[in-house]
């Protein structure tokens, strides 16, 4: 994204993903409410808009807000999720046409802004790249909201099944050494994956594929959330204050389980990766199957190192082609544990780039140098040991946002995201 013409392609391709999401969703559910600490989706929609408005024209170009209403109504941290229900936010036809304004202001700057000017934000098209990983992950967010909703048949993509990985053992083995973690060189980088450093790892050993679905069911057959071994005692208390018996939108059919999968009941796939769960139930699943979680950086190592080209983009290699994993919303839901033969990783996992976030079993820390930028309120504030890291992305993650070195923050209790796990062992 080096040109005026490259960003104005990139930010119109942001918005056009975006568009084509909410298009199948009626004006009335895009304003309906989904919970007492969710606000609706067209919500979501105009703080898209706003912080595009925030950071490229008010910011950036120093124009004043197109409604000082907005900063009370949208900014992310202000007011509190329950307290948005008594503010006047825009209608969805209303939120559309404020975001198609933002839009053409954020164009018309973009043909006279100093693209080498001596500022930070601008420097290698930062605060561009920023709006739009923004506006990506968003999209997501709004795909979590649409399954949450009851009642909601949202249309889904007939794919065709992918290909298949060549065979290989159930787990990797990973020796010891050191790697380099963090983003090397990687223009999309976000601070929390900076700064790059070299760590020493022991030998550990990894599964090569996510848990599946068939998996996980096991789990729940042996009684795993009705015997506290396993559990953590935060684990424990958390299922029991969730009354959790099995993963989010799984019920059990007169033929075994099923899902429910954005408002349609289906057979449960047993093959698929397990997604909705919590890092909880992936804490006790791995401790029942006598494993546990990775660390962040052991999922790092067999994801994107390669011993002798050194630091991978992506599992398969530096560039995204189209057909190396279940990215960018091709199908919406996880592919069966083993596809994608153009994915495997240098160590031979497969499966590390999309189809499910992976829970590690790390708390969301900074690295070695972290400086908080553009604001502390992107990552600074949510260090600590509240947080859990994800990584790989899922089905719906956009390929810029599901690099290797890409760190997602969840709260250990949240199951409404797509989120899976894949388990490891001492060596």
């Amino acid at each position: 994204m080096e040109s005026r013409l490259e960003i104005r392609a990139t930010l119109e391709r942001a918005r056009a993903a975006t568009d084509a999401l909410l298009e199948a969703i009626p004006d009335d559910a895009l304003a309906a409410p989904v919970g007492p600490d969710r606000p609706p989706l067209v919500w979501d929609y105009a703080h898209v808009a706003y912080f595009e408005e925030l950071w490229l024209l008010r910011n950036l170009e120093g124009d004043p807000p197109i409604s000082y209403l907005h900063d009370d109504i949208y900014a992310a941290f202000r007011p509190e999720p329950g307290e948005r229900s008594g503010l006047p936010m825009l209608r969805p036809a209303a939120t559309r046409a404020y975001a198609a304004d933002v839009r053409a202001r954020v164009l018309e700057m973009l043909e006279h802004v100093d693209l080498d000017a001596p500022n930070a934000l601008v420097r290698k098209n930062f605060v561009f790249r920023l709006v739009v990983l923004h506006e990506l992950q968003l999209q997501e967010t709004m795909l979590e909201v649409v399954q949450q909703r009851a009642g909601l048949e949202y249309p889904t993509p007939v794919a065709s099944p992918p290909d298949r990985a060549p065979l290989g053992p159930d787990e990797i083995h990973v020796p010891a050494g050191s790697f380099v973690l963090g983003a090397q060189d990687e223009p999309w980088a976000c601070d929390n994956e900076l700064v790059a450093h070299e760590v020493e790892l022991r030998a550990f050993s990894i599964d090569r594929a996510p848990v599946t679905n068939g998996q996980f069911a096991q789990f729940v057959e042996d009684r795993g959330y009705r015997s506290r071994r396993g559990w953590s005692s935060e684990g424990w208390e958390w299922r029991e204050s969730e009354d959790a018996s099995a993963p989010l939108y799984w019920e059990r059919g007169d033929g075994g389980w099923e899902r429910t999968r954005f408002g349609r009941r289906e057979p449960l796939p047993p093959d698929e990766p397990v997604q909705h769960v919590s890092w909880y139930e992936a804490e006790a699943f791995a401790r029942w199957a006598g494993k546990r979680l990775p660390t962040e950086l052991e999922w790092e190592r067999a994801a994107g190192w390669h011993e002798h080209e050194g630091k991978f983009r992506y599992p398969w290699g530096q560039e995204w082609m189209g057909f190396e994993a279940n990215l960018d919303r091709h199908r919406f839901s996880p592919t069966p544990a083993g596809s994608y033969a153009g994915g495997v990783s240098p160590v031979g996992c497969v499966q590390m780039g999309g189809d499910v976030w992976e829970w590690t079993s790390s708390h969301f820390l900074p690295y070695p140098g972290f400086l908080a930028f553009p604001y502390p309120e992107y990552s600074e504030v949510y260090f600590g040991n509240e947080y859990r890291v994800r990584r790989g992305g899922s089905w719906a993650t956009d390929a810029l946002v599901a690099r290797t070195t890409f760190r997602s923050w969840e709260h250990p209790g949240r199951r409404h995201g797509f989120s899976g796990f894949r388990c490891a062992r001492d060596a």
